[in-house]
């Protein structure tokens, strides 16, 4: 069996979650290599499965002036880095075809981006590396869609995918999440993901002094999603987490304090072990007799 079929064996099997979490972007080696060690700490003290997130390049941030990351080369060196030095697997995102293969050459998880959980040419790509694929439902699109997305995956010849929600667009600048859709998305025939942070973003819902905008956030309500996504059932849960919020350079309205991962993951392990949402509740529908 390839190491990418044991992991995701690992992962769909992981009790009572498995957890995809890191800072948004690569700000630097020191800063990446700080986070991969903390929050590998307190995910193994508890017990949770991790796979540490951060992307080399925001190709999709609202401005053009915005911090992008370091780039595909170095950004990859990086995470290699990071990867071999706290045995941690590794996810990160992709936004082009020509990039799926250097990729896979060090992340395990390739992710694709909510805004291009369609385009059949990047999943094949994606799915050609051999590696487990994380796709994020598009803010636009209805659960069912991503039946076919994980499909095109498998018919690509690899049968490791995975889907997440990440919210759907509730008018502009606001997006909305629906249980639902955890219960939804299992048609897709594979581990669910929760994105509990992106899914509370204000996308360019902040008004900048240059006359720009940027996206803001809701990031007192992530326990409130983390909450309810646990309770649903969901297989792996999905967080950006920063040490320094405020001063992120991307995302800073969405991310989670480091200060209180721990806390916040005991919990959610908490409500895992008394939740049977992972079971297809019963329903009897025959005449009720006294």
């Amino acid at each position: 069996m390839d190491s990418s079929t044991m992991l995701f064996n690992q992962l769909k099997t992981a009790e009572p979650f498995f957890l995809l979490a890191g800072p948004n972007v690569i700000e630097s080696e020191e800063h990446i290599f700080r986070m991969a060690k903390h929050i590998k700490a307190i995910t193994s003290k508890l017990g949770v499965a991790l796979v540490f997130k951060s992307s080399f390049d925001k190709a999709n941030r609202t401005s053009s002036k915005s911090f992008r990351g370091p780039g595909l080369a170095e950004g990859l060196k990086i995470l290699e880095k990071v990867k071999v030095a706290y045995d941690i697997p590794i996810v990160t995102d992709v936004h082009e075809t020509i990039q799926c293969e250097a990729v896979g050459r060090v992340a395990d998880i390739i992710q694709i981006p909510a805004f291009l959980c369609r385009q059949t040419d990047l999943l094949v790509e994606a799915a050609k590396t051999g590696r487990i694929v994380n796709i994020k439902k598009g803010q636009f699109c209805a659960p069912s869609v991503m039946v076919n997305s994980a499909e095109k995956v498998r018919l690509a010849g690899n049968q490791n995918v995975m889907v997440c929600e990440r919210g759907t667009m509730f008018g502009y600048n606001d997006l909305i999440v629906d249980p639902r859709n955890l219960e939804w998305m299992r048609e897709a025939n594979c581990p669910i993901v929760a994105d509990i942070t992106h899914s509370l973003q204000q996308p360019a819902g902040k008004k900048l002094d240059d006359g720009g905008v940027a996206s803001g956030g809701l990031r007192e309500l992530i326990p409130c999603i983390a909450r309810t996504a646990v309770a649903v059932g969901v297989d792996g849960i999905f967080m950006e987490v920063h040490d320094d919020p405020l001063n992120a350079p991307v995302d800073g309205p969405t991310q989670w304090p480091l200060r209180h991962l721990e806390e916040l993951l005991e919990e959610l392990v908490a409500i895992s072990r008394v939740s049977k949402g992972k079971q297809q509740f019963k329903i009897d529908l025959s005449p009720f007799r006294d």
